[in-house]
């Protein structure tokens, strides 16, 4: 069982280090996201106001097509709107190229575009970067992959001091 456990352990890790090593860049990265510009832009403020005062999705849209920005041309290109009330701002992502338009929610003033490159950081993270059959099945996979690193490396630690110690206390 030992010899196993350990030839098992030796291999399955080699294979498996790019994914892990994969998996842990991208997690610190998203873990420092908010302290880097250049990972996620800074959420801008907007001017204030209720939300009531805050302009319609209809205008919302308008504006953003407005913009001649190649990653929003026609509606289909908006991948989702994250409304921050406190901000008084909308982020309007884009299905192309991660990129991102902030406008004022009260308004309509564009506070900022750039790219959102945590979006990439994190589709790299899942896996789902290299298509949806590794993020559905190889990162299930890998999560089951660290368990059983976890039971291995504690056996293949603990074997020979038990081992040890029995044999000390047969002596």
């Amino acid at each position: 069982m030992y010899k196993f456990f350990r030839l098992t352990h030796k291999w399955a890790g080699i294979i498996l280090a790019v994914v892990l090593l994969n998996i842990a860049i991208s997690g610190f990265l998203l873990i420092v996201k908010k302290d880097f510009d250049w990972i996620q832009p800074p959420t801008q403020k907007g001017q204030g106001g209720a939300v009531g005062q805050f302009i319609t999705i209809e205008k919302l849209y308008e504006i953003v097509l407005s913009q001649d920005h190649p990653d929003f041309k026609v509606p289909t290109d908006i991948d989702r709107i994250d409304v921050r009330p406190g901000k008084a701002v909308f982020k309007v992502k884009s299905e192309h190229n991660y990129s991102e338009i902030q406008v004022d929610a009260v308004s309509g003033k564009v506070l900022s575009s750039a790219t959102r490159n945590s979006d990439l950081i994190e589709k790299l993270h899942d896996g789902s970067f290299y298509g949806n059959w590794v993020h559905d099945w190889l990162m299930v996979f890998v999560s089951f992959a660290l368990v059983y690193f976890t039971g291995t490396g504690l056996y293949l630690w603990l074997f020979p001091k038990l081992r040890r110690k029995r044999r000390r206390g047969l002596r």
